[in-house]
Order: structure tokens, then C-alpha cells, then sequence
């Protein structure tokens, strides 16, 4: 096991199992950071909506991780920029979706805008790996 995961309290529903309040990580890990990654495809598509662009994004974090020999349980840390606050149920759920049973530490914040005014969400990733 690369990572102990410290939940204290008990993780309330709608978030119980897809985070944890801690993630601890064992001595010589390999670790990865990954930038954060929005809804384009490798092709430069751009869902219009939140969920194609949520899910694209997911997309392009395994991307990443793949190339790192690694994969969505890999990660520890994940950061969630969202530019509208009624996503966040849609995020909830397709979280569920894509990486159900990951429970790494995370941070989500409602910022007013990203670096295009299109881009609905951005996210990073911090993994590690033996």
C-alpha cells in the first residue's frame, strides 16, 4: 500500500467514500504532479456543458497518469476549480462515475473565472506510485 488514508470523523453523504480528510504516503514514493487539465480533447474539442467538459478533464488526468505508468488509484491529492457552484452536484456524480473508490484528499474551489471564459472546470492531480 504507497498511501494510509486518515479519516477522523466520518465523511458525510453526498462525499462519503470519494475523498479523505488525509492521505499519508510512504518513505522513497514516487510521486506525480499533475498541471491542471480542462474539458479539451487531444483534438481540441470542447463540450459546451459541465459534464462533458468535467468528464474530458477526468479524461486528460489519466492521460497524464498513464504515461506515468500509473492510474486513478494512484492518486492522493486532487484540486477542483469550478466556475459555477451549481456544478457541483454534476461533479459529485461524475466522480462517483469515473473514479469510484478513489478517495484521495480534495479541495474544491468556485473561482470567477478560468484562463478561457469557456473552460467550466480545471483540475489537478497530485499521485503517487512505488
Amino acid at each position: 500500500m504507497i498511501a494510509k488514508r486518515h479519516d477522523p470523523q466520518p465523511v458525510q453523504d453526498p462525499y462519503h467514500g470519494i475523498f479523505s480528510y488525509g492521505v499519508e504516503t510512504r518513505p522513497n514514493t514516487r510521486m506525480l504532479h499533475i498541471s491542471g487539465q480542462v474539458g479539451l480533447s487531444p483534438e481540441g474539442h470542447l463540450a459546451m456543458d459541465f459534464r462533458g467538459q468535467c468528464e474530458q478533464a477526468l479524461r486528460n488526468v489519466e492521460a497524464v497518469l498513464q504515461s506515468a505508468g500509473m492510474e486513478f488509484g494512484n492518486i492522493i491529492k486532487m484540486n477542483f476549480y469550478l466556475t459555477q457552484p451549481e456544478d457541483m452536484t454534476e461533479l459529485v456524480e461524475v466522480r462517483k462515475e469515473l473514479l469510484d473508490g478513489v478517495r484521495p484528499a480534495i479541495t474544491t474551489l468556485f473561482v470567477k473565472g478560468l484562463v478561457s471564459p469557456d473552460w467550466l472546470i480545471e483540475v489537478e492531480a497530485v499521485a503517487a506510485a512505488e
